[in-house]
């Protein structure tokens, strides 16, 4: 959206959200204020906003949240609520309540999380539909009715331990590893539905796990919480590039914490099931049945089922493409059958890589394509860039007596533009294709 505004900020003065809406502005996520429920009305329907924060203070706040989400129907609206009066609501009236206004940089990490979640939601209904009307209907795996299940890494501290009991109290499992051997040998040999990492004096540690979590394509999805001493120690630019999912301060209520960590493991619960509901569709006749992804037909029928949903919810649509580049190890690989062997890897890889509400496809042996919904054609790139680069860090098996080999990808995207067709930017985003950075 470049300069436009992302998020509705509903308050009736400056004086809770003013200074948390000077720094999301400078984050890059502009605001736009009205000071009440009609005011915000309107301003959703000039403006397609991604997300609200709703000061808590507004004596119609409760009433007006319904009104707020209908206002955009059938976009799904997240809403974060401020203030203390939140704390008394009906648990899930808005996506995540805070009794305090956050830092900038930590509501912008818990702001893309909800947003991603919407848009997931949203996919998952449109996914729905291409399935059953090629005659087999999805099937939506039923939630993991088991207790959540935490990764509490770090050593042992005061804060730590309340939120660990904190996390308990609302039903987790919570499994301690207090060194980053034990929390990667923890989430290897078990599922997780959340990790929360401890800073304390030193946040290498934490840093060094959720890096590797983000180099692998298993635990790549698990949302990754920073819990750090005070309110102080942010460094935006380093954290986004580590992949958290959210971060908290220790003088933040554990029991605000620990709710804001529920709400992500029950969303990662919610994708996993989303998955796996995909991946039962493998069978159906309709994907790949090698690397379980879209064919050709699939693809291009659930695209143009997504341009609509896209042109109807008021959000941006990019496609990019993903082709083998005829490197001179691929050549080789080639020749011997080697690279028809990794090939199905490859896809499978593809698919875990991939964010839940996008979509993937294999359009030939060694072409794959990507819908991105809610991405405009930078972030595309950066999205299919990342794919490319992760993959491209996995060597495959060459035959004999050879080296193994790696893949890399020449990468196009495009951008949906208004009135184009969905065939027409796929042909873009593949005549755009250059060497993956």
């Amino acid at each position: 959206m470049g300069s436009d505004p992302r998020i509705l900020v509903v308050a009736p003065d400056d004086g809770l959200i003013g200074p948390l809406c000077q720094g999301l502005d400078a984050l890059g996520w502009r605001t736009v204020t009205a000071r009440s429920l009609a005011g915000a009305i309107q301003v959703l329907i000039d403006w397609p906003l991604e997300t609200v924060i709703l000061d808590a203070r507004l004596p119609d706040a409760v009433e007006g949240i319904g009104a707020l989400r209908q206002t955009v129907t059938p976009r799904r609206l997240p809403i974060l609520a401020i203030g203390p009066d939140a704390a008394t609501w009906e648990p899930g009236l808005a996506d995540i309540v805070m009794s305090s206004p956050p830092h900038a940089a930590q509501a912008a990490l818990r702001l893309e999380s909800l947003v991603r979640s919407a848009i997931a939601e949203e996919e998952v209904s449109l996914r729905e539909a291409t399935f059953a009307a090629r005659g087999q209907p999805l099937p939506i795996a039923d939630l993991d009715a088991t207790p959540l299940r935490v990764l509490a890494a770090g050593k042992p501290d005061r804060h730590f331990l309340a939120l660990s009991n904190a996390l308990t109290a609302r039903g987790c499992e919570v499994v301690a590893a207090p060194t980053p051997y034990t929390a990667f040998d923890y989430l290897h040999e078990r599922p997780f539905d959340a990790a929360v990492l401890w800073g304390a004096e030193d946040h290498t540690p934490a840093l060094s796990i959720a890096s590797g979590m983000k180099r692998n394509t298993r635990l790549y999805h698990i949302p990754a919480v920073l819990y750090l001493r005070g309110s102080g120690e942010i460094n935006l630019s380093e954290l986004y590039n580590r992949g958290f999912a959210d971060v908290a301060a220790a003088d933040t209520p554990e029991e605000e914490t620990a709710e804001r960590i529920t709400a992500l493991a029950r969303a990662h619960r919610r994708h996993v099931a989303i998955r796996k509901a995909l991946e039962s569709a493998r069978g159906s006749g309709l994907t790949d049945p090698m690397t379980g992804l879209f064919t050709p037909e699939l693809f291009a029928s659930h695209l143009a089922r997504v341009a609509e949903g896209a042109r109807l919810r008021r959000r941006p649509l990019s496609v990019a493409v993903l082709r083998v580049s005829e490197t001179e190890a691929v050549v080789e690989a080639r020749k011997g059958g080697w690279l028809d062997r990794a090939l199905p890897q490859i896809g499978a890889m593809v698919s875990r890589l991939i964010r839940t509400e996008d979509t993937a496809a294999r359009l030939s042996p060694d072409v794959f394509a990507l819908a991105l919904p809610a991405t405009h054609g930078p972030a595309a790139r950066i999205a299919a860039d990342r794919i490319a680069a992760v993959i491209g860090c996995t060597a495959f098996d060459a035959g004999p007596d050879r080296s193994p080999f790696v893949v890399e990808f020449e990468v196009g995207v495009a951008e949906v533009a208004a009135g184009e067709s969905p065939a027409t930017v796929l042909e873009r985003a593949s005549k755009d294709v250059r060497v993956s950075a």
